[in-house]
């Protein structure tokens, strides 16, 4: 399950990639026509909604990278066994904050559906990107249940 979580990680980090590189085009593009007086229309919600694909799916890989911030100060002093544990509990509780909010922003993008709302400009739905970013935070979530076992081997063998 490891090496299936981490390939789907990667795979969302190569979409953020690519939202990234969209937004670059399409904030330099709007520059540029910008000075021609043909700015680009809806530029500033479409930087919105790349920008939360970037975020929302980078997030997972950057867990599997362990590049989030962690503050271990106090608890790279305590003994392997101790910390493991604090570990574990660390890890149970962000993964039901995860797995509680992916399953929100899943209720959330279903109510947009229902309400039809749309950007002003574009007249973009709100709704894929909102499920787009369920979907990382449910990755992100998946990450943290494969590291949660990883944890849970260094508990038992302690």
């Amino acid at each position: 399950m490891g090496r299936f979580v981490t390939r789907l990680s990667q795979g969302l980090d190569r979409i953020a990639g690519w939202a990234l590189a969209a937004t670059m085009v399409l904030v330099v593009g709007n520059i540029i026509l910008r000075l021609f007086g043909y700015p680009i229309a809806g530029t500033y919600e479409w930087v919105g909604f790349l920008a939360t694909m970037t975020i929302g799916l980078a997030l997972a890989y950057c867990a599997v990278l362990n590049g989030h911030i962690a503050i271990t100060f106090f608890i790279e002093r305590l003994p392997s066994g101790t910390r493991a544990v604090i570990e574990l509990i660390t890890g149970v509780i962000v993964f039901c904050f995860l797995a509680l909010v992916s399953w929100q922003m899943g209720s959330y993008a279903r109510s947009m559906v229902i309400s039809g709302e749309v950007a002003l400009t574009t007249r973009v739905p709100f709704y894929p990107f909102i499920y787009l970013l369920a979907l990382g935070f449910l990755v992100f979530c998946l990450v943290i249940l494969v590291q949660l076992g990883e944890t849970g081997r260094k508990v038992v063998r302690k």
